[in-house]
């Protein structure tokens, strides 16, 4: 039976007036189809093409880091994950601190750091070290240890963060005084330059405000008022704009409303390229961005629904442009990962980049009339919530009145009265729930702590809420 051929004219275009007249001939207007973003904006359901858009640019071209988070409190078993996760496709390593804003409860000792990186491949393994009040003092142990094995620390890849900004976010201690932080991030910058370290130094973390319930627009607000208080002191440091800029990267939550999470990563770039171009950078490089899968996404019913979740999510990331992505595992909520929830992990990620191959195009959604007009909308509330936090003086203000912790808290009351009047809906749940709940592994049940938050309570903490605790409230 011979193949059918097709001919690429068969089909007549759809015209936008042919898509109105099916609407209306359900009854329907084309605006009812709209969706309200959380930001205030609504978007959709018909755009055209854009035809002069052009692809938005990244550091390099090709295939994301795949990041394997290293959270273990035995650094024994840390190790042993380590290996299993760059041997099964990761290419780098995230390290999670015990205390650490995104350890969730977990997290690797500070003393176990050379234990837990023993089998590891300094050479070809990216390794980061998630922000924590210190970790400098986890960069100072990897240089010893990757030292002791013949490695040049110059040749090292690794980015940390000196600024304490999401920190004082997540416990509401500020570490001494704001002028010795601004001073300690640029004159410490400087001095791992001339050793020949050219990782990041500073990370714009938007997962503590997202985790805590920010809108897409408010974590993109908050890392853009953090980028531009470490590019403030890192040039009052004696960097050049373009050298600031590459020493400073971003992370950001992605949750399963794929479109706004893709529109999410690529606004940051905008509004990353908008900034340096105001502080006079004319060519402005373009932003490094980490994504990790949103905590507050994950539910603790129905654990499995995670990996759906998950999978979303880094195709967002993914279409978005993000550099590196590391996949929170979907038993997190309920504890520490065993090794087949991380190697589930893991391979959502070696899945989309190597079979469904969606690293081939850099940015996907160029073009795309939806995703640009919503990328735009995402950047003008981005904008306009930092626009907010420098009128109240800065991230570090802002947060010490509890100006934007306030604007949060009334986005997670928004979200979770959406709950309680069933607006939104949580697959195993709040809706089609399981009668009986299957038994899932786990290697150890959280116990956080705050043993390395120090300083005075200066500002209201904000704190990780999941969207299934919000329902269980709400129930």
């Amino acid at each position: 039976m011979s193949a059918t051929k097709i001919e690429l004219n068969a089909f007549p275009p759809a015209t936008e007036a042919d898509w109105r007249a099916l609407v209306e001939k359900a009854d329907r207007s084309v605006d009812s189809l709209a969706t309200d973003a959380e930001d205030g904006f609504s978007y959709g359901p018909i755009y055209g093409r854009r035809h002069q858009a052009s692809p938005l640019a990244r550091l390099r071209a090709g295939s994301w880091s795949i990041m394997a988070r290293v959270d273990d409190i035995d650094p024994v078993r840390a190790g042993s994950q380590a290996v299993a996760d760059l041997e099964g496709g990761a290419h780098g390593l995230a390290l999670a601190l015990a205390g650490a804003p995104c350890a969730h409860g977990f997290g690797l000792p500070l003393d176990a750091i050379a234990s837990a990186l023993a089998g590891v491949r300094l050479d070809i393994a990216a390794l980061r070290i998630e922000p924590h009040p210190r970790s400098r003092e986890a960069l100072e142990t990897i240089i010893a240890f990757a030292a002791e094995g013949g490695h040049d620390p110059a040749a090292l890849s690794v980015d940390f963060s000196l600024d304490d900004t999401g920190s004082f976010a997540f416990s509401g201690r500020f570490p001494g005084s704001e002028s010795e932080h601004r001073l300690r991030l640029g004159r410490e910058t400087r001095a791992l330059r001339a050793r020949g370290l050219s990782g990041r130094t500073a990370e714009a973390d938007g997962r503590v405000y997202s985790d805590a319930g920010a809108t897409a627009g408010q974590e993109l607000g908050a890392v853009l008022a953090t980028a531009l208080y470490d590019l403030r002191a890192l040039e009052a440091a004696g960097l050049s704009i373009a050298e600031a800029a590459g020493a400073i990267g971003f992370t950001l939550a992605v949750d399963q409303t794929q479109f706004e999470q893709t529109a999410k990563l690529r606004a940051l770039r905008l509004l990353w390229a908008r900034l340096l171009e105001a502080c006079g950078e004319s060519q402005p490089a373009p932003a490094r961005i980490h994504a990790e899968t949103a905590w507050r996404m994950l539910s603790q019913s129905d654990p499995h629904t995670n990996m759906l979740r998950a999978t979303i999510a880094v195709f967002a990331a993914a279409t978005g442009g993000a550099d590196s992505i590391a996949v929170l595992p979907h038993t997190a909520p309920l504890g520490l990962a065993d090794k087949v929830a991380r190697r589930l992990a893991r391979n959502i990620q070696v899945i989309l980049q190597e079979e469904a191959g969606l690293c081939v195009v850099s940015d996907p959604a160029a073009g795309s009339g939806g995703i640009e007009a919503l990328t735009d909308l995402t950047a003008e509330a981005g904008w306009n919530e930092f626009r907010k936090i420098e009128s109240e003086g800065g991230i570090i203000a802002s947060l010490a009145s509890g100006a934007l912790q306030n604007r949060i808290f009334d986005a997670a009351s928004a979200r979770h009265r959406a709950l309680a009047e069933k607006r939104t809906v949580i697959i195993g749940a709040t809706i089609y729930p399981l009668q009986t709940e299957r038994p899932h592994a786990v290697l150890a049940t959280p116990t956080p702590s705050e043993s390395d938050w120090q300083g005075e309570r200066l500002c209201a903490p904000l704190r990780p809420r999941r969207l299934d605790e919000e329902a269980e409230v709400a129930a």
